[in-house]
């Protein structure tokens, strides 16, 4: 029991992110790809939730 919900939900995140194609800031794509690679093997202290953008790239819708 529960199940149904949680499935639903999964789908439709994945048809949002299927149909949906924001706009893509390829400079600053670059700019972050530039500083990465030549940041050396340090590891990034930032965790992934920490960098919840779920907002920005849905316009704000949940």
């Amino acid at each position: 029991m529960g199940r149904g919900r949680a499935k639903a939900k999964q789908t439709k995140v994945a048809r949002e992110l299927k149909y949906f194609s924001p706009d893509t800031d390829l400079s600053a794509l670059e700019r972050e790809l530039h500083t990465q690679t030549h940041s050396g093997d340090t590891a990034d202290e930032r965790s992934w939730e920490d960098e919840d953008d779920y907002g920005q790239w849905t316009g704000g819708r949940r």
